[in-house]
C-alpha cells in the first residue's frame, strides 16, 4: 500500500500539470487562432504587481516569461476597469493614447498592436491574458476579443485560478 502522504503528493502534483496543461493548450490555441506573435497569461500574485506565467510564442526569441513588467504602470484606476471587464484593443501603440510608461514597455519587449482582456474570479482581478502582434500593426475584430474574452472566462473556472 502506498504511502498517504506521497498518494497526496502525487494527486496534487498531477492535478497541477493538468491544469497547466489546460491553460498552455489555451495559450497556444489562441496564438494559432488570432495568428499572433505572442500570447500570455499575467498573474497578479499581489495587489497589482503581476508576472508572465504562461506564454506561447511564434518564435523563442520573443520569449517574456517570468516577466513582471511595468508594475509602476498598472494602478489601482486600471485594474478598477479591468475588474468592472474592460477589454483593451490597442492596433498601433505609436498612435493609441496611452501613458508613456505603458508605451516603453511594450516597446520594450516588441508589442506593435496588444489586446488585453481580464481573467476574473470570485475575489476579483486574477490577471490578464494577453495577445501581442508584434510584426506590425493590427486592427482587432470583434471576432478576436469574443474568443479572448471567451477563454479567460473559461481559464477562470480552471480550480487553480478559481480558488486562488
Amino acid at each position: 500500500m502506498a504511502d498517504p502522504s506521497l498518494r497526496k503528493i502525487t494527486d496534487r502534483l498531477s492535478k497541477t500539470l493538468t491544469q497547466d496543461k489546460t491553460v498552455q493548450e489555451t495559450t497556444n490555441d489562441l496564438r494559432e487562432i488570432l495568428d499572433v506573435d505572442r500570447v500570455i497569461l499575467y498573474y497578479f500574485y499581489l495587489q497589482w504587481r503581476g508576472q508572465v506565467t504562461f506564454e506561447s510564442l511564434s518564435s523563442p526569441q520573443l520569449s517574456v516569461f517570468g516577466m513582471t513588467g511595468a508594475d509602476d504602470c498598472f494602478n489601482g484606476e486600471y485594474a478598477a476597469l479591468y475588474e468592472a471587464g474592460r477589454v483593451r484593443a490597442i492596433p498601433d501603440i505609436e498612435l493609441e493614447p496611452i501613458h508613456p510608461c505603458h508605451r516603453d514597455f511594450l516597446r520594450s519587449i516588441q508589442v506593435r498592436a496588444n489586446l488585453a482582456v481580464p481573467v476574473l474570479n470570485f475575489k476579483g482581478l486574477w490577471g490578464l491574458l494577453i495577445a501581442h502582434h508584434c510584426r506590425d500593426t493590427r486592427v482587432w475584430l470583434p471576432a478576436d476579443i469574443e474568443v479572448m474574452k471567451k477563454a479567460a472566462e473559461n481559464l477562470a473556472h480552471a480550480s487553480s485560478i478559481r480558488d486562488s
